[in-house]
C-alpha cells in the first residue's frame, strides 16, 4: 500500500489534490497571438499537475492547447465555456476569474 508523503493517508483515500484546488486564484484571458489567431490563456495555478488539467480541458471544449510557464494555453476563444469546465474538474466556482 503507498503512502501519500504530504497528508500521509493512503494514496485512495488522498485529499491533498482537492485541497488544493480549493486554494487556486485562477485568471482567464484571451490573447490575439499570431495571425491574428486568438488564445485562452489561463493562469494561477499552485501545486496542480498542469498537464493533466490541460489534457482534461482540451477534452472537454475540443480544441488544441498547450501548456507554457505554469499556464494553460487553449485555441481559440473558450472565455465562456472555461469556467464551467474547470468547475467540474472540481475547481470552486469562486476562485476563477474570466477577463
Amino acid at each position: 500500500m503507498d503512502i501519500c508523503p504530504k497528508c500521509g493517508l493512503p494514496l485512495q483515500a488522498c485529499v491533498c489534490e482537492e485541497i488544493v484546488k480549493t486554494e487556486q486564484r485562477i485568471h482567464v484571458q484571451t490573447e490575439k497571438k499570431r495571425f491574428g489567431k486568438i488564445m485562452t490563456i489561463i493562469s494561477g495555478f499552485q501545486g496542480v499537475d498542469l498537464k493533466t488539467v490541460a489534457r482534461e480541458l482540451k477534452q472537454a471544449l475540443a480544441c488544441g492547447g498547450t501548456v507554457k510557464d505554469k499556464t494553460v494555453e487553449l485555441q481559440g476563444d473558450h472565455s465562456r465555456a472555461v469556467k464551467s469546465a474547470l468547475v467540474k474538474l472540481g475547481f470552486p466556482e469562486d476562485t476563477i476569474e474570466v477577463a
